[in-house]
C-alpha cells in the first residue's frame, strides 16, 4: 500500500509532532513552539492541506491535554495565518518570524480583549499593554523554535534526504 507520506513529508510530520508534544512539557509561560510550528509546515509542506491542516491537528491534539479556553478560536486563525505567511514565502526567515509574531500576538490579544475587557478603545489598549511581557516570551520561543525547526531540518535533509 502506498503511503499518503513520502519521506520528506514524513520527516516534516515527525518534526510538527515533536514541537507539539513539546507544549505538553512544563515550560516558562509562552515560550512555546507553536508559532514557529505553524510558520515551519506553511514553509516547507508543498501540499497546501498538509501546511494547514497538519499543525491544527497537532494543536487540536495537545489542547485535548491541555485544555481549551475561550480565545481557542483566535489561537487557532493566527495559526492558519501563521501557516499562511510560511506557505507564500516558503522560507523561515526572521522577517517572516517577526511578521508571524507579531500577527499572532495581535488576533489572539484583540480575542482576550473581545471575552475580558471593557469594550472601549481604552479596554483594548490596557490588554495589548498588559500583553507586552507575553510577548517579549512569545519572542524568545518563536525564534529559539524557529531556529531549531529550520536547522534541525535541514540537518535531517542532508543526511536522509540526500539533499546537498
Amino acid at each position: 500500500m502506498r503511503s499518503i507520506f513520502n519521506k520528506k513529508q514524513l520527516i516534516l510530520l515527525s518534526f510538527i509532532i515533536a514541537a507539539a508534544l513539546f507544549r505538553l512539557f512544563p515550560h516558562l509561560p509562552n515560550v512555546t513552539p507553536i508559532t514557529a510550528m505553524a510558520l515551519f509546515s506553511g514553509a516547507y509542506f508543498t501540499n497546501k492541506a498538509y501546511a494547514y491542516i497538519l499543525p491544527l491537528l497537532a494543536m487540536f491534539l495537545s489542547d485535548l491535554f491541555l485544555g481549551f479556553s475561550g480565545i481557542t478560536l483566535f489561537v487557532y486563525a493566527a495559526f492558519v495565518l501563521v501557516s499562511y505567511i510560511g506557505f507564500k514565502s516558503k522560507k523561515m526567515s526572521i522577517k517572516n518570524i517577526l511578521l508571524s509574531s507579531i500577527s499572532f500576538f495581535i488576533i489572539t490579544n484583540f480575542g482576550v480583549w473581545l471575552l475580558g475587557y471593557p469594550k472601549t478603545l481604552t479596554g483594548l489598549a490596557e490588554c495589548y499593554t498588559l500583553a507586552i511581557p507575553f510577548f517579549r516570551n512569545s519572542l524568545i520561543g518563536d525564534f529559539f523554535f524557529a531556529g531549531v525547526l529550520y536547522f534541525g531540518f535541514e540537518f535531517v535533509s542532508k543526511k536522509y534526504l540526500k539533499v546537498a
